[in-house]
């Protein structure tokens, strides 16, 4: 049954300077001590979570996606986060997914956190990005995202689940960490899927303050890995035998609502 070694990476982050945090998380990736196949980076792991895309956005063809590509050479790994994105007169909270061979998925937030005005600055994504990676597939999300339950919503088809894991890459705040945790837990049970929320911590330009919280839930709700407060780098195995398990010994899916979203 297929396995996926993951490392996720909980840090702090330098307030909108992509050139020490492009070097802080290579000189992570560099000491890791056991072989990885996927390593996770918060949202917005170049800046922090900035207003100011007009200033250190970057287009897909730029510095931060080329380091991207570099590493995931360098080390034959996956490596995914989010970061700005300039495109098309318009600027996206954009997910990457970055391979080895150097080819690129991404996933453009979808619920902009107008209460920090995100909505203002950024354009909202339309549509879901879900990977696949020995045979076990990922739903990619962002911070936001986690609020909404619709957008993250299980479906099967002829049998097949869409994804096995969902990934959240987030900078939420201290204020809000219960809700984190909470929702973390209550979207792994209602999907029966594994769920990793990957948060930084320290303290933003604007004074925000993060507990990390990173986590990952197994598909009956049970924290694995809660990690807060500190910059961790935490290495885990997923097999999807695991999830086989629970979704076949409690075929809950199976009297699932049926429903699509309008404009997906």
């Amino acid at each position: 049954m297929p396995t996926l070694n993951i490392t996720i990476v909980q840090s702090s982050l330098f307030w909108e300077d992509a050139v020490a945090n492009r070097k802080m998380f290579e000189e992570k990736i560099n000491r890791l001590q056991q072989p990885t196949q996927l390593v996770v980076l918060p949202e917005m792991f170049t800046t922090g979570f900035s207003m100011q895309p007009k200033k250190y956005a970057e287009p897909m063809d730029g510095t931060t996606v080329q380091w991207m590509q570099a590493l995931a050479l360098k080390y034959r790994i996956i490596i995914c986060g989010s970061i700005m994105i300039a495109e098309n007169e318009n600027f996206y909270n954009r997910f990457l997914w970055v391979q080895p061979n150097g080819e690129i998925s991404y996933y453009n937030k979808r619920h902009l956190f107008a209460y920090a005005n995100e909505h203002l600055h950024y354009t909202a994504g339309n549509s879901k990005t879900i990977v696949s990676v020995n045979g076990i597939k990922i739903c990619l999300q962002i911070c936001y995202d986690l609020r909404f339950p619709v957008w993250a919503r299980q479906a099967k088809l002829n049998d097949e689940y869409a994804y096995d894991v969902l990934l959240y890459v987030a900078n939420w705040p201290i204020k809000r960490s219960n809700a984190w945790k909470v929702l973390l837990q209550a979207r792994a049970i209602e999907n029966q899927s594994i769920v990793i929320g990957v948060n930084r911590v320290g303290e933003d330009g604007n004074g925000h303050k993060y507990s990390g919280d990173s986590m990952v839930v197994d598909a009956l709700g049970q924290v694995l890995y809660k990690k807060e407060k500190d910059e961790d780098i935490h290495q885990f195995i997923i097999d999807k035998s695991d999830i086989e398990a629970v979704r076949n010994q409690l075929p809950f899916l199976n009297d699932a609502d049926n429903f699509l979203l309008i404009n997906e």
